[in-house]
């Protein structure tokens, strides 16, 4: 199957929820196996919700714009907001595996789940904007 889906979601938590059920039913059309559906979903809840937390000073107005293309070969999302230049990828800290549960900090593994679950990851920033591209090959 060959699609794609877009979506916008206001910088609001409870938007989540509304993503996730557009992916849910997206991913069904598409006919993805539940694994690439799990894993496509809990990338854009974690960057989503690093992006509503993080990214800007006043979320008034603001929007993150996702749009996934599902390819017989692979799922690509791209996601972009108007935050603070940000490269999830390079600049999030390294997150701390090796203490025991009970001394690490809370949070700080979505950008780590991100790099372990996704095949590629692309950051650029194109004048205002942020955009994240991840690319989940299937079959993988």
């Amino acid at each position: 199957m060959s699609g794609t889906l877009s979506l916008r979601m206001k910088l609001n938590a409870g938007e989540l929820a509304r993503v996730d059920a557009a992916v849910a039913e997206f991913a069904r059309k598409e006919e993805w196996p539940p694994e690439l559906e799990f894993q496509i979903k809990l990338v854009l809840e974690e960057l989503g919700l690093n992006i509503i937390n993080h990214g800007h000073d006043d979320a008034e107005g603001r929007e993150i714009e996702i749009e996934i293309a599902s390819e017989a070969a692979a799922v690509t999302v791209e996601i972009a907001d108007d935050g603070r230049p940000f490269d999830p990828m390079t600049e999030a800290p390294a997150p701390d595996t090796e203490s025991a549960l009970e001394d690490r900090p809370v949070g700080g593994l979505g950008v780590h789940l991100v790099r372990t679950m996704m095949d590629e990851a692309r950051y650029r920033r194109e004048g205002d904007r942020n955009r994240l591209t991840l690319v989940k090959r299937r079959g993988e």
